[in-house]
């Protein structure tokens, strides 16, 4: 695990926001001097980032994914500590740091990508074999692969994962890994039992997906124009998708499938933010870890948004808040 950055006390003190009178999250956080520490600790939901934009640009999209990860922990670091989180269930292992100076063809990126895969995925069964929940904040959809191949080892079997996303990245394995074909590699290496993805978009589904969705016994979806069609509460209908699932499972969440969020994929049309806040803080089932993916706060091709950092806080402590009320 050399690419595994434990962060402590001195990485983060500079990002809190200190004031007399408030505790922020921050002085508050768990922290460890080794992964090893996982088992001695009691909180249940552990931090990792994974800053990196590789599996993107290796699908041909445009850079910035990396930069979602520090605007995240400067906003989530500074939320109240109150009684409306439990605090002392929340630690901060660190990052996964990926290969440097990477340049190249997309194939040489791909390359690059399974690297990634193989750094992430032993971090993640450490971390749900110590009795922890992951929750993970990149980078790339690229890592759903990693982190489904450590769940399922960690639990040896397949598990579920429900994806909220506007694409169901299941294209072909053989082009190469990208963040297009996460899930089409976990299913392929038999780490997936039921993937179920909500919120997809008619628009922007090739035809081979949509085969693919229609003829894999193990594929299930809701697409977002079909939602909007029939005027679906969105909650509710989150319910209906989701209620014959069992645990262990994964939640893995697209920022793209929010409208007007900066990602590579950025939409104008999908669900509100507050949309998917109701999803998780009404959710049911107990999940073994959380992805949220593909955001950024600036992309290589200068659009950027100042909120990324806040909305992904606000969708963490949600998470945290609903989890905790289950687990």
């Amino acid at each position: 695990m050399d690419n595994l950055k434990i962060f402590n006390a001195k990485d983060i003190d500079a990002l809190i926001s200190k004031r007399n009178g408030e505790t922020k999250l921050g002085e508050t956080i768990g922290l460890f001097n080794k992964i090893q520490d996982l088992h001695q600790s009691n909180a249940k939901y552990i931090l990792l980032g994974i800053p990196e934009d590789i599996g993107v640009k290796a699908n041909y999209g445009i850079g910035g994914t990396h930069t979602a990860w520090p605007a995240f922990l400067s906003a989530f670091l500074n939320v109240q500590a109150n009684d409306f989180l439990p605090t002392e269930q929340v630690a901060l292992l660190g990052e996964i740091m990926p290969p440097e100076g990477v340049n190249g063809s997309a194939e040489g990126l791909r390359i690059i990508v399974e690297q990634i895969d193989n750094i992430v995925y032993p971090v993640i069964k450490y971390i749900v074999s110590a009795g922890k929940v992951p929750i993970i904040i990149g980078g790339g959809h690229n890592n759903s692969f990693p982190n489904l191949k450590g769940l399922s080892q960690a639990v040896n079997k397949a598990v579920n994962v429900i994806n909220i996303d506007a694409h169901a990245d299941i294209r072909p394995v053989e082009e190469g890994r990208h963040s297009g074909n996460g899930f089409s590699a976990a299913l392929n290496e038999g780490f997936i039992n039921k993937y179920c993805i909500f919120g997809l978009h008619q628009n922007y589904n090739n035809q081979y997906t949509l085969n693919q969705i229609n003829n894999h016994p193990n594929i299930s979806a809701v697409f977002f124009d079909n939602l909007l069609k029939d005027n679906l509460d969105i909650p509710t209908a989150w319910q209906d998708f989701t209620q014959n699932l069992y645990s262990p499972c994964a939640l893995e969440l697209d920022l793209d499938c929010i409208s007007n969020v900066l990602s590579s994929a950025i939409t104008p049309t999908g669900f509100s933010l507050n949309e998917i806040r109701k999803i998780i803080l009404q959710n049911k089932i107990k999940f073994s870890y959380f992805h949220v993916c593909e955001g950024a706060s600036k992309l290589d091709n200068g659009r950027n948004d100042a909120g990324i950092g806040k909305t992904i806080s606000y969708l963490i402590s949600d998470f945290i808040k609903n989890q905790s009320q289950l687990h």
